[in-house]
């Protein structure tokens, strides 16, 4: 080993005179608590939870507290997030009788003791406390534990995967790709290699590009394990798609959709509860792949909730198109969830 100051020049990373680090070669760290606080109240303020369903109301009213660490480290383009963080929120709930006459207004807070990125991919602990403990309290609180939990775990999940994306630091990092410039050949395209799925034209302009986040919510008359199964079967996808497709049901096992033109792996697969794959789009950049979570929930027998979150859904496809994720809900809408609904008849 050459000792230092005496190494090949040509393998130095040196510090540049301007101080600039060129494609994030050096560790670059960027502090998140004060991004964390203000997105973690955006996304945890002022949510109702019930608006009288079983004459009861629910909201959550903000964000008390958030204590811990929070950063995002970058080098040569990798992101490596982290943190630890407690958090506090405080909600209200009332309860009225029939005739509409308030029973019990009551106070609460909820505590989430360890939000962190080594715990990324579980919902985390979440302890809902109210100040009367009473009949009608009790009653409250038990609504906000059995609908208030999955709000805030979905709204936790946003916040995580903000982070895995970069954080604060994220906005930054697109600034510093730098896009392929377009070659004039002077000769008219092929139209084949500029046609896309659903008529698109190409648009030439360049643009900075960006990640969104898809939320749905689905209800269905049926079991919670035969969405599942419709799900993963890949006869059944090819019936009310009218597509090709090929599905895996392990974990880490490929699929293949709407004849090849969505591909990706199985991340986590829990029956009849949970569906959690990579997918990626023939049409979007090189190296762009986003998440899918599914969420089935069957609060009772015969009636169950789709939720969908998919994140990480470019705002534009390799051709300079910005209608990604427009297309992107509208295809689960039309073409997959109300599809289920119309082809097996699980209608509500």
């Amino acid at each position: 080993m050459a000792k230092y100051g005496e190494g090949d020049k040509r393998w130095i990373v040196e510090e540049r005179p301007d101080g600039a680090n060129v494609h994030n070669w050096h560790w670059a760290e960027t502090d998140c608590l004060e991004w964390s606080r203000n997105l973690l109240s955006k996304l945890l303020s002022n949510l109702v939870i019930l608006d009288g369903e079983s004459n009861l109301f629910l909201k959550i009213k903000k964000l008390e507290k958030v204590d811990g660490e929070a950063y995002v480290n970058v080098r040569k383009g990798k992101i490596i997030p982290g943190y630890e963080l407690n958090v506090s929120l405080s909600w209200e709930g009332e309860a009225k009788d029939s005739d509409g006459k308030s029973l019990l207004k009551v106070d609460g807070s909820v505590e989430i003791p360890y939000i962190s990125d080594e715990n990324a991919d579980e919902d985390p602990e979440i302890k809902v406390i109210v100040k009367d403990d009473g009949p009608v309290g009790k009653v409250l609180k038990e609504a906000m534990v059995a609908k208030g939990k999955p709000v805030i775990e979905e709204k936790v999940r946003i916040y995580v995967q903000s982070m895995a994306e970069g954080g604060p630091a994220k906005d930054e990092l697109e600034t510093k790709k730098v896009a392929p410039k377009r070659q004039s050949t002077g000769v008219k395209e092929d139209a084949g290699s500029t046609a896309l799925a659903g008529g698109e034209k190409e648009v030439k302009k360049e643009s900075k590009k960006g990640f969104k986040t898809i939320s749905l919510t689905e209800k269905f008359s049926c079991r919670a394990r035969d969405m599942y199964e419709i799900l993963m079967d890949e006869n059944r996808w090819k019936g009310f798609t009218q597509s090709n497709a090929k599905i895996s049901k392990e974990v880490g096992g490929e699929f293949s959709i709407f004849d090849g033109s969505v591909t990706g792996t199985n991340v986590d697969l829990q029956d009849g509860k949970l569906i959690v794959q990579k997918w990626r789009f023939g049409s979007w950049p090189d190296g762009i792949v986003s998440t899918v979570r599914l969420t089935l929930d069957e609060p009772e027998p015969g009636f169950t909730v789709v939720k969908l979150l998919h994140t990480d859904i470019p705002e534009e496809d390799r051709y300079g198109n910005a209608t990604v994720v427009e297309n992107t809900e509208r295809g689960w809408r039309d073409l997959i969830l109300h599809k289920i609904r119309a082809v097996f008849g699980f209608g509500i």
